[in-house]
Formats: C-alpha cells, structure tokens, sequence
C-alpha cells in the first residue's frame, strides 16, 4: 500500500471510534431508561405511540413472546412492502406512471428489505415510484435496522438478568431504537447530504437537451436525456446508517445523485461502521465491564483490517496480466495506477476498496464501486466477509449478536480444553445454547453452499449469468452468499430478476435472518433465566489479548473449514490462473 493510502485508512478509523464511542454510551442509556435529556424531550411521542398501539411498557416478554412479535411484525411489514410494490400504478407520486413491479421482483424486494438485505433484483428509478421508495422501502429500511438493535438488547439482558423469565419488550425496543438513535441520526446525515449535492425532491424526472447528440442501440439519434431525481437524501441516510444499502438508482452509490463528492463518500462510509461499533461499547456498558465490548471490538478490527490491506494492495497492484503486456499500471502523477475498471475516477482506489470492504464486513451491501471488477483477490475479501456471518461489524446488532455467539464457541472451546464447564459473562453455557449456537453458524453456510449448488447445476440458474467458467462460478457463489448472510452487494453479470433467482434468493433471505433471530432469542431466554456464577481461578478472563486472538482465530477457523473449497473453485482458481507466469 502506498503511504497516502494508510493515511487515509487511518484518519476514517481514528474518526470512526471518536464518533462511536459516545454514541455507544448514548444508546445503553436509551435501551435502559437513562437518556434523560433526549426523554424530556422525546419522552411524549414514546408514550403516545405506547397509548396508540396499546403497549404496556412494563410487560416482559418471555423469549417465545419476543420471538412471536419479531415475526409477526416483520411478516405484516412484508405483505405491506409486497402490496404496495403491486398497486403503486393506481396511487399518488408515480410521477414516471410506471407499472406494477412483476410477482417475483416483489417478493423478492419485500423480503430483501424487511429482512435487513437489500438485495436489488431491479433497477430503482425504472422500476420504483417515489411513494413506494418512501413508504415501502425507506420505512423498512427504519424498522429492519431497529429491529437488529432490538434483538441484540434482549440477548445483552439475557446476560445481565438473573433467574428472569423475560428478556424486555419488543415494542419497547422497536420503538427507542427508532426514535432515540436511528431517526435523529439520519435526519442529521441527510441535510448533510443535501448539502453536498444528494437529490431531495418530490420533482418529476427532467427531461434535458444533450451537450452532444448521440446514438441509439438501434442507430437513430438521441438529442435528450431524463434525468431521474426523486427523495433520494432521505433514503440514502438510513440506507447507510442502518446498515440497509439498497440505493435509490441502480447505480447506487457509484451514482453521482446518490455521493456526489468526496466529502459526501466519506461521510457515508463512516455512517456504514458508526451504528455496528458503537454497539460494541453499548455491549460493554450494559453488562457493566466496558472491557468486554473494547474485546470484540477488538477482535473485529484485527480481522478487518489485515483484510482491508489485502484489498486495497491487490487492485493498487492492478492486473498481472496487464503488467505482462508491458502496461505501467504504477500510481503515478499522471495516473491513479491500479484496477481502475469498474471505480469511479472521483473516488480512486482506496476509496473504493475501503468502501467494499467496509460494506461487506457491516452487512451493508451499498456499492461505490462494481465489486465484479475487482481483481480475484479483491473480490474473495468482499466475499469471504459476507461469509463469515456478518460478525465482523455487521448488520446493527446482528454483527454483534453474530460476534458474541462466536465468542460463545470459543469460551466452549476453551473449555474442553481444560475440562471445565465454560462461562461467558457469568452464565454457564450448556448443551442448550450449544444446540441453538450451531443453528446460528450452520443455517446460513447451508443457505449459501446448497443454493449455489443448485444454481449451478439446474438451467434456470447457469441461464442468467453473464460470464462463463470460474468468474460466472463466483457470481453465483457471491449472490447465495450475500442474500443467506443478508449483506444484499452483488458481482455484476448475473441477472437475478427471473422466478428462479428472484424466489431462490427471497427464501435464503428469510432463512439468513430469521432462523438466526430465534436462536438467539431462545439463547438470549436460557441466559436470563440461569444464576450468575460468581468468577473463579478457572473462570476464563473474556477481555484479555489471549481471548481476543483467541476468538479472531476460531472465526477463522470457521470459516476457512467451511468456504475454502468453494472458495477454491472461484476467486482463489481465478487469481492462480491470472497470476500464472
């Protein structure tokens, strides 16, 4: 790397945790009761959406109850998002009087963004009509990203509560995480955004006369162009902030409407990381030992980073088979050096390649860049983070729910090796939180492993693609990857919008998200409803450098034992077949 590009890096970390770590300190007060001077002022809309929906603040759900309204909400959100999709011709702001979106794309699309995804089988300015952007999506984008944040509390409770039945209320949770971080946040973020450049309009698309006429597909001559616009900054702040990133135009954040300069590209790549880490401090001053939350943290950053560097090393190096025709592909005052196929010029490498990996290690999914024209290694980053579950920051509050269920692994480990029953956080884990711990790790890696067999083996799957051989492999691998784990990014070239991939990749969705959730609730109850052990000699220290390198490598361990031969077959064959002299 050169040494503009570790400055870079640096300075977008060093800001990140200064910004986190009160934010975390900030959402423990709210998900406890404690954030005073936002309740003053917050505290009658809370209650007055409490008296509307008929939620009794002091009524304690058990895991089950908890459970059973996580789904119940998340299904009416996806009959709303669906119906809304097959009707928007027949109501108001369809300012393009487009159509009704086809059965699959929709289901598809309600699925993605209920569930956290954002996996876009469509193209937005063509497909979407401003009401549906606003009511269907934006309102997902609020509710799936609280719904995360809820979950996380009640397994953070099930630590600190002792021989409970509850673990709080969903509504409760819903409710504050909405109103007291996510909405402030991404009010803030979108005047900013506006501020820079990013449309925010309920305008219809303008039709402009071009600089230079041009030609049609079928040869005759275009002298306009629309140019779609649209409430573009007010979707676009919660599709960062709540780790969504399911952009506006097709384009996405590559989209000059979407990040039109630097310093817009540069505050949406910290709202992508700013809510999954601050949630690591959250972690920490809700069970009462801030070490815990700096550990994963820590750990987190000891995976990301490494991978960050081989990221941005490889499409700094550029092509090989470039460098063989005798191409300078060197960082030069002339050139920006490098893989630059597939990046936008006013962003550059490092940028792009932080953006990536940043996106697909925090479930995000937005691109500012086309992560297809990566180089094989570049794109096995990208990949090999969605695959490991989205831990390393991840979605908000499942990247760390996902996190702890990995440090859950490791303390079991750790005691089989010494022949004692483990503890985390003072709760024994017994054969129960074994038996749903597994289903959190293996549900997903099934998702991706079967449907990419599937996919390359049936016609409607090897139809769609648009490379063949190994890279047309990775497209496929890449797509059940990112819609079973819940990122929602793509390798451009496979053409997900046919009944096979749109329904293949809607129930990978649901099973990456909500056969997740429930395990953790019924971990989250086990944990509740157990004494805390008081800390012996043999107790395992959880916030030590030992555990945290200890954790980093079990989180390898997995996912190297579970994707490397997959992986094998795709972008590790594709770098070796390039890299060959």
């Amino acid at each position: 790397m050169t040494a503009t590009a570790v400055l870079q890096i640096a300075y977008y970390l060093i800001i990140l945790l200064a910004l986190a770590v009160p934010l975390g300190h900030y959402m423990a007060r709210v998900y406890t009761g404690e954030a005073h001077v936002a309740q003053r002022i917050l505290d009658p809309v809370e209650r007055l959406f409490y008296r509307l929906a008929g939620v009794r603040t002091d009524d304690d759900m058990t895991w089950q109850r908890y459970a059973g309204a996580v789904l119940w909400f998340n299904l009416l959100g996806i009959l709303a998002v669906y119906a809304l999709m097959r009707v928007q011709d027949a109501l108001p702001f369809n300012q393009s009087n487009l159509g009704p979106v086809v059965p699959q794309v929709a289901w598809n699309t309600a699925v993605s963004f209920t569930s956290n995804t954002n996996w876009q089988a469509y193209g937005g300015e063509s497909t979407l009509s401003y009401l549906t952007a606003m009511l269907a999506l934006t309102v997902q984008n609020f509710m799936s990203a609280a719904t995360g944040m809820a979950v996380l509390v009640a397994l953070i409770r099930g630590f600190t509560r002792r021989s409970a039945q509850g673990i709080g209320n969903f509504w409760v949770d819903l409710t504050r995480g909405t109103l007291y971080v996510l909405l402030p946040l991404s009010c803030i973020l979108a005047i900013v955004l506006v501020s820079q450049g990013v449309v925010q309009t309920l305008s219809p698309p303008v039709n402009t006369v071009l600089v230079d006429s041009s030609a049609s597909a079928y040869g005759k001559g275009l002298l306009t162009q629309i140019i779609a616009l649209g409430p573009v900054a007010s979707q676009i702040a919660i599709k960062q902030l709540g780790t969504n990133g399911g952009g506006f135009f097709n384009a996405n954040s590559a989209h000059p409407f979407e990040n039109p300069t630097p310093l817009s590209n540069f505050l949406e790549l910290e709202s992508i990381l700013l809510i999954p880490v601050a949630l690591c401090f959250t972690f920490g001053a809700m069970v009462r030992d801030r070490r815990q939350g700096w550990a994963l943290l820590s750990v987190m950053f000891l995976i990301f980073v490494p991978l960050l560097a081989i990221c941005v090393s490889a499409e700094q190096a550029g092509n090989p088979l470039f460098a063989s025709l005798g191409v300078d592909q060197h960082a030069g005052d002339l050139q920006a050096g490098g893989n630059m196929e597939g990046k936008e010029v006013r962003f550059g490498i490092v940028s792009s390649a932080l953006w990536a990996v940043a996106t697909t290690a925090a479930s995000n999914g937005s691109v500012n860049a086309m992560h297809d024209s990566f180089t094989p290694l570049g794109g096995l980053v990208a990949m090999w983070l969605i695959q490991t579950g989205e831990i390393v920051f991840g979605g908000v509050g499942s990247g760390l729910y996902g996190m702890i269920v990995f440090a859950i692994v490791a303390v079991f480990i750790a005691g089989l090796l010494v022949g004692r029953t483990p503890e985390y956080l003072g709760k024994k884990i017994e054969a129960k939180e074994m038996k749903m711990v597994s289903l959190v790790i293996l549900v997903p890696a099934a998702g991706v492993l079967i449907g990419t067999a599937i996919a390359c083996v049936v016609p409607a799957g090897t139809a769609a693609l648009g490379n063949p051989g190994i890279h047309g492999f990775s497209e496929i691998l890449y797509a059940f990857s990112s819609t079973a784990n819940n990122n929602g990014s793509a390798f451009a070239g496979l053409t997900a919008s046919g009944i096979f991939y749109a329904t293949t990749q809607g129930l990978t969705m649901l099973l990456g998200r909500y056969w997740i959730i429930i395990p953790i609730l019924a971990i989250a109850g086990s944990l509740a409803a157990k004494k805390i052990v008081p800390p012996t000699s043999g107790t395992l220290p959880t916030h030590t450098p030992l555990f945290v390198l200890f954790l980093a490598g079990t989180i390898m361990l997995v996912g190297a034992l579970t994707y490397f031969p997959a992986l094998a077959l795709g972008p590790i064959a594709e770098h070796l077949l390039i890299a060959a002299p």
